[in-house]
């Protein structure tokens, strides 16, 4: 799980959680080819168009494995895990396998950026956990988005989104770029922010360290 999302679980809800994805965060920081693509400025490009910025950080990435059988990962929103708050922050999900209905595709709810906000309602081990705080989208219709290996989709970090459980017995292997919008500030939650880092910031300050969130596109 992301940095926060299992804080104060129980046992239960922890092998729960344990059986929905394995993940490995800021690849890009110990890997020369992770590294390569991240900081890639066509990419910046492309994330800074679709956001409507005029430049774009690197917030993290991370891989994010399902098991054989493993359990789905409930409707969400990712913005509200991170360290800033921005309603035009997003990411690139990028299959690894391909990606179906029976191995654990994503799932969106179209134009829910809209209305969402950033309060958190976490990661949960119900599927409709969320609809708790955005009833309106109860009824909704979701769109499933099967993928090819080395397909991506973009999505704004207020849409609310989750996967199917891998009903097969191979792995459903993807990477998630996380970006930032130049500009932002920390708004006193941690993520995946180191402790050393941490202690040199106080709310309101500027996140513009470039060997943490470095910057990849300005117009």
């Amino acid at each position: 799980m992301k940095t926060g999302e299992s804080d104060g679980i129980n046992n239960e809800d922890a092998a729960y959680f344990g059986k929905v994805f394995d993940q490995l965060l800021n690849l890009w920081q110990t890997d020369e080819g992770v590294k390569k693509l991240m900081i890639d400025e066509r990419i910046g490009k492309m994330a800074a168009q679709l956001a409507g910025v005029d430049g774009i950080r690197i917030w993290h990435d991370q891989a994010l494995f399902k098991r054989p059988w493993a359990n789905p990962t409930s409707w969400h929103l990712d913005t509200p895990f991170w360290s800033f708050s921005d309603r035009k922050a997003l990411s690139i999900w990028v299959a690894l396998d391909d990606v179906t209905l029976e191995n654990g595709c994503l799932y969106f709810i179209p134009g829910s950026y809209h209305e969402t906000t950033f309060e958190n309602t976490g990661i949960g081990t119900n599927m409709d956990g969320i609809f708790e705080m955005y009833p309106q989208f109860a009824r909704a219709q979701s769109v499933a988005v099967p993928m090819k290996a080395g397909s991506c989709s973009f999505h704004n970090g207020l849409t609310i989104h989750g996967a199917n459980a891998n009903m097969t017995s191979g792995f459903r292997r993807a990477m998630t770029c996380a970006y930032m919008p130049d500009g932002n500030v920390f708004n006193g939650t941690a993520n995946i922010l180191p402790e050393s880092y941490l202690q040199t910031l106080k709310i309101g300050d500027l996140l513009n360290n470039e060997e943490q969130n470095p910057l990849i596109y300005h117009v």
